[in-house]
């Protein structure tokens, strides 16, 4: 990951946005600074990678849930917008890691712990995601 955090990778590209004239891309890109800006002012806090991958994955959900809720009501158009919206929100998050990725991280970790049984199995959950938040912020945002 390089040292530009990922609020500074959001104003860069909204700043390219700006510049190619993409309304609707800008316009999403300004929703996720207008939600940190509010929870930097609410919590009076600055927010950190962490925290704002926190924030995007809240984001996408609640578009993935209005989008849904759009489609059942057969506004198709007011679903596409949210859908649109959640693909530039997801351009900002790293990628999800396959299946393969997951059972092979899991397989090493029991196999590093030395786990047996049903006993162990919270602490190697607990070891992965350790390692994997620091995985996330190893590779950067996409």
């Amino acid at each position: 990951m390089s040292d530009e955090s990922l609020k500074a990778t959001i104003t860069a590209a909204m700043k390219a946005a700006m510049k190619a004239r993409d309304k609707e891309r800008l316009g999403t890109i300004r929703l996720i600074q207008s939600e940190f800006k509010r929870i930097e002012v609410d919590e009076r806090i600055e927010i950190d990678d962490a925290r704002a991958l926190a924030v995007l994955d809240k984001m996408v959900k609640q578009r993935r849930d209005s989008a849904q809720q759009y489609q059942d009501a057969g506004r198709d158009e007011l679903a596409k917008k949210e859908n649109d919206e959640i693909a530039v929100i997801q351009e900002f998050m790293p990628a999800q890691l396959g299946e393969d990725e997951l059972i092979e991280m899991v397989d090493a970790a029991i196999a590093a712990a030395g786990a047996t049984g049903m006993q162990a199995m919270g602490a190697v959950m607990g070891q992965r995601r350790q390692a994997a938040a620091g995985q996330t912020r190893a590779q950067g945002c996409q």
